[in-house]
């Protein structure tokens, strides 16, 4: 079961920005193909041409999941395209062995006027599979999609939740491959469904070589035992380490700030800090569970309450860190200040945080300043959880045979 299915050797593919030198240039090149003169420096860039994809090389094996990994444009799903079939590359060499499925764009392939079941059996005529294999999924298929009442329905009608459903379940009730591949496939429907297509796509995935390009780092962690991380068509990163090429993808995202100040109290600035010293770096890095303080810097023209959050990449709120002491919130003073706020052990998972600061009147409740993407930092961890807070825990185990 460890045979290779997967062999790709520096792979290339170029684009043109101008769709009018594009389609002269395709015209040029299919021209030089048919009279056989290919000019030696054809892989050179022409004037509004750039690389989608340049010199990427891996191999994969039955059971291995590859995680393709990179901000928008960074040449994911051209290097997918290529995989698949669907578009040529300029360079390089594809080899496969076995039968290929891909879930990609799912429902794209269904015809609008025709019914969720005819379109359920022109997908299987497409994928040349006989009638009578259909007639005996067909049940199981629209019992997946959850749409027992539509399947009777043209897709026009659906939603385009139901047709991404109805999409997944064809792909994943008639396909057994050898190869799969997987583009954002598992944001089909509410959590259930989510649950259910995580559960197909991980038995697929035990039998065959898998490549999945996805932005959910949590996803990214259970499936895959390999990551790739793309920039601009180059890779970056290849580890068989997957935190590796997680924390590599997180340290290309970039955090914004925005200020909001209304009168004379302004936010000066917000440290970490680790023994008493700021913790450096662009941005700053610490390890899980370690020990850090915030240093947060103010100057208020009116006594004050303030609230702390931290946020993860999507701007979620993960911790909130109000300012209070046994009792009650806690005053500020009017005036400069500088607090240092502890924040304790930060036993996150891997990936890029910022802080979210409020500052509200202390007597009108009203918001005077606010901060968001503020101080963006780094957490580094051995490994990769699915929840963003990791608290390992020591159970007290005890037989009871």
């Amino acid at each position: 079961m460890s045979d290779s299915l997967i062999k790709v050797e520096g792979l290339s593919k170029k684009f043109c920005r101008s769709l009018k030198r594009s389609m002269w240039y395709g015209m040029k090149d299919l021209g030089e193909e048919l009279l056989g003169r290919r000019q030696p420096n054809g892989h050179a860039l022409r004037p509004d041409e750039f690389w989608a994809v340049k010199d990427v090389s891996f191999e994969l094996k039955r059971g291995e999941c590859l995680g393709l990994l990179g901000h928008n444009g960074a040449g994911k799903t051209t290097l997918l395209k290529m995989l698949n079939g669907l578009i040529r590359p300029d360079q390089g060499r594809i080899e496969m062995h076995g039968t290929v499925g891909a879930l990609i764009a799912l429902g794209a392939g269904f015809n609008p006027i025709l019914t969720g079941r005819e379109n359920i059996y022109v997908n299987a005529s497409v994928l040349g599979m006989k009638k009578s294999l259909v007639d005996r999924k067909v049940d199981e298929i629209v019992d997946f999609a959850e749409i027992p009442e539509f399947i009777d329905s043209p897709v026009q009608t659906y939603s385009t939740g139901m047709t991404m459903r109805l999409g997944f379940a064809v792909a994943a009730i008639l396909l057994e491959p050898d190869i799969l591949f997987l583009d954002e496939v598992l944001a089909v429907g509410d959590v259930g469904f989510a649950m259910k297509c995580l559960n197909v796509i991980r038995s697929l995935s035990d039998k065959s070589a898998v490549v999945l390009v996805s932005h959910n780092m949590p996803q990214v962690s259970l499936f895959c035992t390999r990551t790739m991380v793309l920039e601009r068509g180059k890779v970056l990163v290849d580890s068989q380490d997957v935190a590796t090429g997680i924390d590599q993808y997180f340290s290309l995202l970039s955090h914004e700030e925005h200020v909001f100040e209304a009168g004379d109290s302004r936010i000066l600035g917000l440290q970490l800090m680790s023994g008493g010293r700021q913790i450096e770096g662009d941005p700053p890095a610490i390890r899980h569970g370690q020990d850090v303080s915030a240093r947060l810097t103010l100057q208020l023209s009116a006594e004050a309450t303030a609230l702390l959050l931290i946020r993860d990449e999507s701007q979620a709120p993960i911790i909130a860190l109000p300012l209070h002491d046994e009792r009650e919130r806690i005053r500020l003073p009017k005036g400069e200040l500088q607090l240092d706020i502890p924040l304790g052990s930060l036993e996150l998972n891997s990936g890029k945080y910022s802080f979210v600061v409020l500052v509200s009147d202390a007597q009108t409740e009203q918001i005077i300043a606010r901060t968001q993407g503020a101080c963006p930092f780094r957490v580094l961890a051995a490994r990769n959880y699915v929840a963003k807070v990791v608290r390992p825990t020591m159970p007290t185990i005890s037989s009871l045979s």
